[in-house]
């Protein structure tokens, strides 16, 4: 027998624990790079606002999307995991607020702990169909649920518009907020 002291793995650190690998999704990829390469692409920022019986519910989405003219049709995705994603699930109708530059604070309101959401009455007043509708947008849609489509960890919602408000005044007629690498920006334009 040796005198030597055990030899230690060249795979582990005593008394170090192993650090978790970023997971792998189901095809292989890293989660990680999935994200990253994600928020390279920047999105606008829209709030989504509906009536849920027992008050009101929204939330801020970065994936919406024109879906159709005739008839004109309009996405957004939700994640199972939403505190907002029952309420959604038994909609029959929405408010989709496209926010301006000038809006980020609503963006950040919407984006957190549902209380404090509508918390402030100041900042929105309700259509004549129920759905809560925020001020000073520049443009909303309501939107009449057509169909829910489970996707992934997430449910595709395709809306039919009923309605269209553009306002017209200088500050809600700004340019679009974005979103991109987890931080809001405002569009600049390119040159000719």
């Amino acid at each position: 027998m040796s005198d030597k002291p055990n030899a230690v793995s060249s795979h582990t650190t005593p008394d170090v624990p192993e650090v978790a690998a970023t997971p792998e999704l189901s095809t292989g990829i890293c989660a990680g790079d999935y994200r990253a390469a994600l928020r390279r692409h920047p999105a606008g920022v829209t709030v989504v606002t509906l009536d849920s019986g027992t008050g009101p519910v929204g939330f801020t989405a970065t994936s919406f999307s024109s879906v159709s003219l005739e008839p004109p049709l309009v996405s957004f995705n939700i994640a199972e995991t939403s505190s907002s994603i029952n309420a959604l699930k038994a909609a029959e109708s929405l408010v989709i607020h496209l926010l301006g530059e000038h809006q980020q604070h609503l963006a950040q309101r919407f984006a957190r702990s549902a209380d404090q959401r509508f918390a402030d009455e100041s900042l929105w007043a309700v259509l004549d169909t129920g759905e809560p509708v925020l001020h000073g947008t520049p443009s909303w849609m309501r939107v009449k649920v057509d169909q829910l489509i489970p996707v992934g960890d997430h449910t595709l919602v395709i809306g039919l518009v009923t309605r269209v408000h553009a306002e017209e005044d200088d500050e809600s007629a700004a340019a679009p907020l974005l979103y991109h690498e987890g931080k809001y920006y405002r569009p600049t334009p390119l040159g000719q």
